[in-house]
């Protein structure tokens, strides 16, 4: 009979996974492992990435199942190749990435994912860190907390933050996530551009305005990212693209770290040409302490 090994963490537990596998396929037996993400940070394991877990625990989990269902564990070549019944993996995320995908293909292992599956959550996050960095509600929030009242620095006309109604944003990337966001930014009254060389007709019958990156980031006082990552995206917002932005902008990153030349943005933020970056992915996580966006009021 067909088994499954259902490989959860603290974030999408071994239990979750049971009980959705006990409702859509019901009497078929499912064993479970625990992996440490994100107690224990993720990271490349054996030739994948974001995974959680190491090869040896999950190769000996899977001994005798058919099919595995997980977020984080990494599947790699030598885990694939040590266990040969290995038919199916399901993946709960938007993307495959902790899956040696090419290596599962020349087994005949079918690999399944969940595009979209953390669409709202991400969307809502994204626009949080737009709307605390227009309106430095952080700085002002701790300055309070400090017992400091800064009436003088937020009442400034220079220092009020920008309204939406009105102003030219950008979204990068028109996925599940970037087409919410882009959504929500019009409701504001915002003008709403979009760069996404894959999208750009869902874009425009979305009725956005579909444009290039480069023109994107001339027109846009505030840019969100939603890109995935590829050899094509890695660092596409360096120091040439930021000095397109118009002055005092700001970058809103809850995609990928490797879309951003934090470098760049530090100088950005140095010049001016940038006002603010809110982020929630680091190149490293947790950040090293010496991380060169690390203890600044306008991150």
């Amino acid at each position: 009979m067909t088994s499954i090994l259902a490989a959860g963490d603290h974030f999408v537990p071994s239990r979750a996974i049971a009980d959705a596998l006990a409702r859509t396929v019901p009497g078929v037996p499912v064993a479970s492992m625990q992996l440490p993400w994100p107690v224990v940070p993720f990271g490349i394991v054996g030739n994948v990435h974001e995974a959680s877990g190491s090869e040896d625990e999950v190769s000996a989990a899977l001994k005798g199942h058919e099919i595995i269902v997980t977020q984080m564990a990494p599947v790699t070549e030598r885990v694939l190749d040590e266990n040969p019944q290995l038919r199916l993996i399901g993946v709960c995320r938007g993307g495959p990435v902790n899956v040696d995908v090419r290596a599962a293909a020349e087994r005949g292992v079918t690999v399944s994912f969940a595009p979209g599956r953390n669409a709202a959550a991400t969307a809502e996050l994204a626009l949080g860190l737009a709307f605390a960095a227009l309106r430095n509600i952080p700085q002002a929030a701790d300055a309070l907390r400090r017992g400091v009242w800064e009436g003088e620095r937020y009442y400034a006309l220079e220092n009020t933050g920008r309204e939406l109604d009105g102003s030219t944003v950008g979204v990068v990337g028109y996925g599940a996530i970037g087409r919410r966001v882009a959504a929500v930014l019009r409701a504001t009254g915002a003008h709403v551009l979009v760069a996404d060389p894959y999208s750009r007709d869902a874009a425009i019958a979305d009725g956005f305005e579909a444009v290039e990156l480069d023109e994107l980031l001339s027109r846009s006082v505030l840019v969100s990212l939603h890109a995935r990552l590829t050899d094509d995206t890695r660092h596409q917002i360096d120091a040439r693209a930021l000095s397109l932005v118009p002055k005092g902008a700001i970058l809103v990153n809850s995609a990928r770290a490797g879309l951003v030349d934090h470098g760049a943005v530090a100088d950005a933020l140095d010049s001016g040409a940038l006002s603010r970056f809110a982020t929630d992915v680091f190149d490293e996580e947790p950040p090293p302490p010496n991380w060169i966006l690390g203890n600044r009021d306008d991150v």
